[in-house]
């Protein structure tokens, strides 16, 4: 059943100029602005501040490590106050209870972030997984991934379109469930291997997908993203 989808627009630049002006284009038509560990490392976290704005950040650095290592990241990180901040399920139980400790403690109630765990990288396939050491293949592996996330107190997942069928099966209707590699019809898929249109990734039931460089790339990112919230909206 088709649901309500809202669109992240990824700002994928090392150029604090560059960005500023995409959120600005896209802020019209984004639920939220994606900033990541390229624009991080290259423009520090102020300028990940100062970009997002008043815009609802989702701070995509993909949290991996000891659980008090993330743990003590999660609570540099709270002057930030992203919406939406990301780790890595294969991180374990245990890392994600630590993230999700470090958000109850460290944040406002009503600011806490939403704690998303990322399955499989849309860029892998089976046969990426396959000399990982998971022989059975990318759907498995999200849903080992999504259960043990949702055990740990995490709110939501990161996932491939193709995985939502099978997670809501699974899971039900409670994890939020965020979509990268969804390419508008036409448009290449670059490195993505598991890809969607926006309006396949909405009447999957995604709740967020995310949207790169076919806004960035385009001659003009404001028409762009306003294009996909539209096909979002049906």
């Amino acid at each position: 059943m088709a649901r309500q989808t809202g669109l992240i627009a990824a700002l994928d630049t090392q150029d604090p100029v560059t960005a500023k002006a995409w959120a600005q284009a896209v802020g019209p038509s984004a639920g939220a602005v994606k900033l990541g560990l390229e624009f991080a490392y290259a423009a520090g976290f102020q300028a990940v501040a100062d970009v997002a704005g008043s815009t609802p950040l989702f701070l995509d650095l993909k949290l991996h490590d000891i659980p008090n290592t993330v743990g003590a990241a999660v609570r540099a990180l709270s002057y930030l106050r992203p919406r939406m901040l990301t780790l890595h399920a294969s991180g374990g139980r245990a890392m994600m209870e630590a993230a999700r400790q470090a958000c109850d403690e460290a944040f406002p109630a009503d600011a806490r972030p939403v704690l998303l765990a990322v399955t499989v990288l849309t860029s892998l396939d089976d046969h990426a997984l396959a000399e990982t050491g998971v022989t059975d293949g990318a759907r498995a592996q999200v849903l080992r991934l999504g259960k043990l996330a949702l055990q740990a107190g995490i709110d939501g997942l990161v996932c491939s379109a193709h995985e939502i069928a099978p997670l809501r099966d699974a899971l039900g209707d409670a994890p939020l469930l965020v979509t990268p590699g969804i390419r508008p019809a036409g448009s290449q898929a670059g490195d993505q291997k598991r890809v969607m249109t926006p309006g396949e990734a909405r009447q999957a039931g995604a709740d967020w997908i995310v949207v790169g460089r076919p806004i960035t790339q385009a001659a003009d990112p404001a028409a762009a993203a306003a294009a996909i919230a539209a096909e979002l909206a049906g």
